[in-house]
């Protein structure tokens, strides 16, 4: 989908049954600017301060499920309402975006908005100091549940070691064995190597 900047009345198809009210007064309150994007491999969602005239800026990817949406967004809210309170010297997933991101959420889980084992995740995750919510590699495989199926997609850790994989942008590479926390993977065409995410999605090639 084109990249556009979305009017509340636009946002509610996005969002779980029962969110609308809650992320609606915070993107009012603050005045965000939101944008729903394409999907972005790299990244689902992003936030920007607000400087001089222009207002505070989030953007979330639009391909998402709803929980993910949601969870996505309130992340970069998390990140504005640490802003307002702690200005920008702060580490952008430190512990004062923990402590925020905690308060929000102890807003919406108890509206029983998530599936249970979404829930479950979340609270989880609130609980590991090292994880960054979105980033947190339990919360992704359960949320991906939720998603609609792609052919041929998969986790990189879902694929055998040897293995050929294929990212949106063509790049073909080779899975290789695990270094601590992630893969270590050979970009076929020029032999350099990368390390990737357990939980990152790729399509599997043939």
């Amino acid at each position: 989908m084109p990249k556009k900047e979305s009017p509340l009345t636009a946002l509610s198809p996005f969002l779980p049954e029962g969110s609308f009210d809650a992320v609606a007064c915070y993107l009012q309150h603050y005045k965000v600017h939101l944008t729903i994007t394409k999907e972005r491999q790299s990244i689902l969602g992003n936030y920007r301060n607000k400087f001089f005239n222009k207002a505070h800026r989030i953007s979330v990817n639009g391909n998402l499920n709803k929980y993910t949406f949601l969870i996505t967004l309130l992340h970069e809210m998390a990140h504005l309402l640490a802003y307002e309170k702690y200005g920008n010297r702060i580490s952008s997933h430190g512990k004062e975006w923990k402590i925020e991101f905690g308060k929000i959420l102890s807003e919406f889980i108890p509206k029983k908005i998530f599936p249970a084992d979404i829930e479950k995740s979340l609270l989880l995750s609130l609980n590991d100091q090292a994880a960054t919510t979105c980033a947190d590699p339990h919360l992704t495989r359960v949320l991906k549940k939720y998603d609609l199926q792609k052919k041929g997609y998969y986790f990189v850790e879902e694929l055998p070691q040897g293995s050929l994989f294929r990212l949106n942008n063509g790049v073909i590479f080779k899975k290789g064995e695990r270094v601590r926390k992630r893969f270590r993977c050979i970009e076929v065409a020029t032999k350099k190597i990368y390390l990737f995410s357990p939980v990152y999605e790729v399509a599997l090639v043939s």
